[in-house]
């Protein structure tokens, strides 16, 4: 024997497994389920989202039969703080949770250029990339020195560059720069950070190890391309001295080379010069001395 029962729906009950499915600069979206299985009626939900920063609350509606509910709550801001509550619109028990959305991205290109007694900091715009900044929100920097374990603010700026002075020498120091943060530091953009290493010997010394390397770079790729051409040169000068040289051995060996005799003979004293006419003159010849005419 078996019995059918059918349970009455409790529209008290809250909505079940509440979870962010995704969540991005500016939007949130999250997802649940009905407070019971196979709604036969359309449910109100009422999805309240409350900006831990700023203090405000914005109340959404949602109307849906399905069992699984996902929704996108929009217009947040980057790096925002928010309590989502879900529950029934006849305010049955909730369900709740807290969203923390994307911050905005580090500036890119970070560099330092020092000079006599400062540095400058540099750094792309991050409107470039950011959609949401605006530059009238500015940047704000930090510096920590790692010797005496101490950061300091140094200030904010609407520029792209910020001026640094007054540094030890000796002492390495490291620099963030990120969108101002809004609302008593409570929504800040990410840090891009850069090592700057002092040489602590009182000479000018490079902002990073990238350019340090770019300036011996600066150097040694011409001198190494100076010295190859160089290289090059005399290469060929040897080439062609030697030619010549292999050139006019030959020709000397080839105007004095007699293939009847089969060695080498030199020219006769008319083509000596002026310093064989000193040289005396063969009179005749002994009568045991073989004598060979050419």
């Amino acid at each position: 024997d078996y019995v059918v029962v059918k349970m009455i729906p409790d529209n008290r009950l809250p909505p079940r497994h509440l979870h962010s499915v995704h969540t991005g600069k500016t939007f949130a979206v999250i997802k649940w389920e009905s407070p019971y299985d196979s709604p036969d009626q359309d449910m109100l939900y009422a999805v309240a989202v409350k900006d831990l920063v700023r203090k405000t609350d914005k109340i959404y509606k949602v109307k849906t039969r399905n069992s699984t509910v996902e929704y996108t709550i929009k217009k947040l801001e980057p790096g925002g703080k928010y309590h989502v509550i879900v529950q029934l619109g006849n305010m049955s028990k909730e369900s709740s949770m807290k969203i923390n959305t994307v911050p905005l991205s580090a500036p890119d290109a970070l560099k330092i250029i020092t000079e006599n007694d400062h540095i400058l900091l540099f750094w792309k715009s991050l409107a470039l990339k950011e959609s949401n900044f605006n530059e009238s929100r500015g940047y704000e920097i930090h510096m920590f020195d790692s010797l005496m374990n101490i950061t300091a603010y140094l200030g904010n700026t609407t520029e792209n560059f910020f001026k640094v002075s007054n540094l030890k020498i000796g002492h390495n120091y490291s620099f963030t720069v990120q969108a101002r943060c809004l609302y008593s530091g409570q929504m800040c953009g990410e840090p891009a950070t850069l090592l700057y290493d002092e040489l602590g010997t009182g000479e000018d010394s490079s902002a990073t190890k990238t350019g340090r390397s770019t300036d011996v770079a600066a150097i040694v790729v011409p001198v190494l391309f100076l010295l190859l051409v160089t290289l090059g040169i005399g290469f060929v000068v040897l080439y062609m001295r030697h030619r010549r040289l292999q050139n006019s051995f030959t020709a000397f060996a080839n105007s004095h080379y007699s293939s009847r005799l089969g060695s080498a003979i030199f020219s006769s004293g008319d083509d000596l010069g002026d310093e064989d006419d000193e040289a005396p003159m063969i009179t005749g010849f002994s009568d045991d001395v073989p004598m060979v005419i050419a």
